[in-house]
């Protein structure tokens, strides 16, 4: 029971204990139930509750637990309502009739902001973060006060840009709290001036700056400049501490507003933006030491966990105030950011900004989502991630400009002039168009989300296949090597088919290794995942094979050669560097899986029947979506079965899959001296390679013989190759 007392109503003729803040009717007057609550507890045991004749478990499902923070979201902390706060004095304007205090406060609100800004950003309610704060929900009040009116107003103008770019990419699926608005006052008149008010407030304190600057070399000061405190010897640390976050305020308006213009054409801009941000970032950190040393009086608790640079709690925030409006549900636990995390967060998404602006727009699909992929590496939030994804897919188009089909004309290996082909207009490729444009939005999405979504996705590129060929066979019969190469609608049908099937073993390919990187994976599970890993590599290395070969023919007719030399024979007859490049994850997939499967045929303590679910029902929840579209045809349990069963330490020995791995990483390197990302790859290959070459002697000498060797798993080299630790116990 909470120590304030509860109220209900009573009849005109009942005496009410208290008077309540919220005000009786002409008919009511407000009682306290305290008593009645204290007795019904008291008569209550462990696990019951007070319910109607007409309860139900769909009913207990939505029950509310009168009193607690975390279920009612009609509890009153402090104030009933905005204008209840006012009246109180919770967001008092001028903040302190003290303007050296009055600025230091401002700077608290200025900092807490971010802190709330970033937790938003996390995923938690606008109402219970960002529009905690008075001001912001009262924002004419703050016109008296230009500096905090001015901060506020871009505040505002940012959540709007924020939002709209997060509804428009349509990413806030995974935080649906993210963009409801709930009725704030997120539209405002006059935000499109928001600007102009904070460049006029900036250069005003810019000026005082100067002042202050000047007044230290005994120049003359301009007569009709205020200083904005009391203390002279505190007027230059104020004036740096509030113009660092009035133009970061500015510059990342700038960002969010050059990012969202159409065909990437602010991206240059928005680089610019970004540099100054950061810059501003830093001065913002700098200038913590300053706001501590104003004040005698020191801030209680670690400095750290503050949310302002002062350590002082902020004035003009109550998070409860909006929490009947967060949503149909009971009000989130939110914790703020601390206000050093807080800063961290934004290098970061700015960073992650910098990434995608720096992204050359390559037209190459393949080239297009390598980086998709290495960009999701360093987890970007969901503003960096909708950001991207609005660049990628503008108007059906990639990057506002090119045409689906012309892209996927280019990945094919077509020549350039069946870009524009009426066959577009087919349903078949139509829809095709819309597989690829979707494929960029799902892998823009955090990667639970992304691997759900894949997963599901697979059947609609399984289905797109068969309508493909269906297509084709109906057009040209069966498929045959006559000189009907020459017929421009049938070379797009081999080139697109060949291409999709390339592209559905490329997404069933992330989509197990994104079980990696989300802990899906127990280490008894690591032998089937790895032999499904292995057998769907083997069919991407041959269609990328396949795919290459007739990319080069395609380019070798372009150029009209009338006769192949020696050389360019020899050229042809070796293995590109691409299928190297995914030989060497074959090897690795392979060596996992003989090793493990090893290991759980002769040491019975390594992999125990779980008591949960067998072996069988284990591959069914993890490898399901992929066998429902026959990724690959011919793969089912009893397959992984007869391929392991008979896996042994001495046939183990008797090839080392690692050392093929390690020889083919050393020598594809030299083929990517230009390419740092799959360098650095094959160097992480090579060393996964070689520990688990020497791993794989160890237990293939000791394993039978010594029972106290413990042979451990751990991705300290690799995000879904795993190292082998053998050690004794």
């Amino acid at each position: 029971m909470a120590d304030k007392p509860v109220y209900e109503e009573a009849s005109i003729d009942g005496q009410p204990s208290k008077l309540a803040s919220i005000p009786a009717s002409d008919t009511t007057v407000w009682a306290d139930a305290s008593p009645l609550l204290q007795a019904a507890c008291a008569g209550l045991r462990d696990g019951e509750l007070i319910h109607g004749d007409n309860f139900n478990l769909f009913a207990a499902m939505s029950a509310l637990e009168i009193m607690d923070p975390k279920m009612d979201s009609g509890i009153v902390c402090t104030y009933y309502s905005i204008d209840e706060a006012i009246e109180n004095g919770a967001a008092p304007i001028p903040i302190s009739l003290d303007s050296t205090i009055d600025v230091c406060r401002t700077i608290d609100i200025m900092d807490h902001l971010l802190a709330c800004e970033a937790a938003w950003h996390k995923g938690h309610s606008l109402a219970q973060t960002v529009f905690s704060c008075i001001y912001l929900l009262r924002l004419d009040r703050t016109a008296p006060h230009a500096l905090l009116h001015s901060y506020c107003r871009i505040i505002r103008a940012t959540c709007k840009a924020v939002v709209s770019v997060v509804s428009d990419a349509r990413t806030h699926e995974e935080e649906d709290l993210f963009t409801l608005t709930y009725g704030l006052p997120l539209n405002g008149d006059g935000d499109d001036k928001c600007l102009s008010i904070l460049n006029a407030v900036e250069e005003t304190i810019s000026r005082q700056l100067r002042a202050c600057k000047a007044t230290s070399s005994k120049r003359r000061l301009p007569e009709d400049l205020e200083p904005l405190q009391s203390n002279p010897n505190l007027e230059e640390g104020f004036c740096k501490a509030l113009l660092c976050r009035l133009r970061f305020r500015k510059h990342f308006f700038h960002v969010l507003s050059c990012m969202k213009r159409p065909q990437g054409r602010g991206l240059e801009s928005a680089r610019k933006h970004i540099a100054s941000c950061l810059t501003e970032l830093e001065s913002i950190l700098k200038s913590a030491d300053f706001l501590r040393s104003c004040f005698d009086e020191s801030c209680e608790g670690d400095i750290d966990d503050k949310t302002t640079a002062s350590g002082f709690e902020p004035i003009g925030f109550d998070a409860m105030l909006n929490s009947r409006l967060s949503a149909p549900t009971p009000p989130r636990a939110i914790k703020i950011l601390s206000w050093k995390k807080a800063v961290e967060y934004f290098v970061k998404l700015l960073h992650d900004l910098d990434v995608i602006c720096s992204y050359s727009l390559d037209p190459h699909l393949e080239s297009l989502l390598r980086f998709v992929v290495q960009f999701q590496k360093s987890q970007p939030d969901l503003v960096a991630r909708s950001h991207l994804q609005l660049l990628l897919v503008q108007d059906g188009k990639l990057y506002g400009r090119d045409p689906f089909f012309a892209v996927i004309n280019k990945a094919a290996a077509l020549p350039e002039a069946t870009k524009n082909h009426d066959i577009q207009k087919n349903e078949s490729f139509l829809q095709l168009g819309m597989l690829v444009m979707n494929l960029l939005k799902i892998l823009c999405t955090n990667a639970a989300w992304q691997r759900r979504k894949l997963g599901k996705f697979l059947q609609d590129w399984r289905v797109i296949y068969v309508q493909l060929e269906l297509a084709f066979r109906n057009e040209y019969g069966e498929v045959s090597s006559s000189s009907n190469d020459e017929n421009t609608c049938m070379k797009i049908f081999q080139h697109i088919l060949l291409w999709v099937e390339e592209q559905t073993f490329w997404i069933a390919f992330r989509f197990l290794i994104l079980g990696f990187e989300l802990e899906l994976y127990s280490t008894g599970e690591y032998c089937m995942v790895y032999w499904y890993l292995y057998a769907v590599l083997i069919k991407l290395a041959e269609k990328t094979h396949l795919m290459m070969a007739v990319s080069h023919d395609t380019a070798k007719r372009k150029g009209k050669k009338k006769k192949d030399s020696p050389k360019d024979l020899a050229r042809e007859s070796r293995i590109p560097p691409a299928v190297l490049f995914l030989q060497c994850y074959i090897c690795l997939a392979e060596g996992l899986t003989m090793m493990l499967a090893a290991l759980r045929n002769e040491i019975p303590v390594f992999h125990g029947p779980s008591p949960f679910n067998t072996e069988h029902e284990k591959f069914v929840q993890h490898f399901e979506l992929l066998q429902r579209a026959c990724i690959p045809d011919h793969v089912s349990y009893l397959s992984y079965k007869e391929s392991t069963t008979h896996a042994r330490f001495s046939t183990l020995a008797m090839y080392n899959y690692f050392k093929d791995a390690q020889r083919i990483a050393k020598e594809v390197k030299s083929s990517f001296s230009n390419d740092p990302e799959r360098l650095a790859e094959l160097r992480k290959l090579e060393q996964v390679a070689e520990h688990n070459s020497v791993a794989q002697n160890v237990i293939c000498r000791l394993g039978a013989l010594d029972p106290s060797l413990k042979v451990s798993f751990e991705f300290s080299h690799h995000p879904f190759f795993a190292t082998v630790v053998v050690k004794r116990s």
